[in-house]
């Protein structure tokens, strides 16, 4: 049996993870798109699961910032004390 040079197993390495941060990331990220409709937390699964893909992945980190700049946005218009109300 003839073993692969360092660099061989350092791309397989580098795949095998790619593929299972991806299946990770995408079923977490999947749920968390199906607790849209179905009762459960589907805001702190769809941030989860892009987080796990951003891991591997730049166009999930791309979309986690997006959503964290959204969250915090709404959550400082909530915030604001609405006027004429005692």
């Amino acid at each position: 049996m003839s073993e692969l040079p360092t660099s061989r197993w350092a791309l397989l390495y580098k795949w095998i993870r790619r593929v299972a941060v991806a299946v990770a990331g995408g079923v977490v990220l999947l749920i968390g798109i199906a607790m849209i409709v179905l009762p459960g937390p589907a805001f702190v699964m769809i941030p989860a699961g892009l987080a796990i893909l951003g891991l591997e992945f730049a166009w999930a980190r791309v979309w986690l910032k997006k959503a964290r700049e959204k969250a915090r946005s709404l959550a400082a218009s909530k915030k604001k004390p609405e006027s004429g109300q005692p």
